[in-house]
């Protein structure tokens, strides 16, 4: 009996909260402090090109063409935008040998298999895996709210990305779908790395819900907006035996999904 705007607000308040919990529980995260892997070398692979330029065990690397290197994920950005140009590293050494050094390394390109959706594409490396050195790090409140919004939209365009490959085929769906016995043995999982990780999780699953929500699939949210817009276009509403017969199609579509 509402107006359409207020049916459309109604049906839209559920995704919202469910999106926009993701930014605030994330800035919550980001002010209370998250574990941040220093770029020290743990690891060289042999034959790659750290190895040959020769980096070290336990080689901290402090700059990479005069740009400060902080984290390990600074290091890994650097060496994967580099387009395959030699690179200055600046070292720091354990004690026993020089302080600091320089070391030239040229980074190679290999084929990698995306973690995600599985796609193969090439990317720059020098074959060095961390130590695992890790510190806290915490930010101001206006940052943390930034970084927030930002990581909202990164996890929120992978989610999105991650529904239209498995659509198109080219993730396989029993690779990327799980229940809530999946669900409850990641939770597990994550409990056990800490409260940022549990919060990590708990965002996505939240934006997740929110998202798949708006899917224009009959019974979910999505579905509700897309008869209000038939409804806006047209100047009143779809019959109702129509609107029941899509609601049943919806429905099957759901328990076949919950099946699979």
């Amino acid at each position: 009996s509402q107006p359409l705007s207020r049916r459309i607000a109604i049906v839209l308040a559920g995704p919202l909260a469910n999106i926009l919990f993701a930014p605030i529980v994330l800035s919550l995260v980001f002010m209370l402090g998250v574990p941040v892997t220093l770029p020290v070398i743990g690891q060289l692979l042999p034959g790659k090109p750290g190895a040959a330029a020769g980096l070290r065990t336990g080689d901290r690397i402090i700059s990479v063409d005069g740009v400060a290197i902080e984290n390990w994920e600074d290091l890994s950005h650097t060496i994967r935008q580099s387009n395959g140009k030699v690179l200055q590293f600046m070292v720091g050494r354990p004690a026993g040998s020089a302080n600091v050094i320089r070391v030239a390394v040229q980074p190679k390109q290999v084929v990698e298999e995306a973690p995600i959706f599985g796609d193969k594409s090439p990317v720059w490396m020098i074959g060095v895996l961390p130590r695992g050195d890790e510190i806290k790090k915490h930010e101001s409140p206006l940052n943390a709210m930034r970084r927030g919004v930002v990581g909202t939209w990164n996890i929120s365009h992978d989610i999105v990305v991650g529904i239209y490959k498995i659509i198109d085929g080219s993730t396989p769906a029993r690779k990327a779908l799980g229940g809530p016995i999946m669900i409850a043995q990641m939770a597990g999982k994550e409990a056990h790395q800490g409260f940022a990780d549990v919060a990590l999780f708990t965002v996505m699953l939240s934006l997740e819900l929110g998202i798949i929500n708006l899917l224009p699939v009959p019974l979910l949210d999505g579905g509700h907006l897309a008869f209000f817009v038939i409804e806006g276009i047209r100047g009143k509403p779809l019959k109702l035996r129509h609107r029941e017969i899509a609601m049943e199609v919806g429905l099957f579509l759901l328990f076949l999904l919950m099946a699979f």
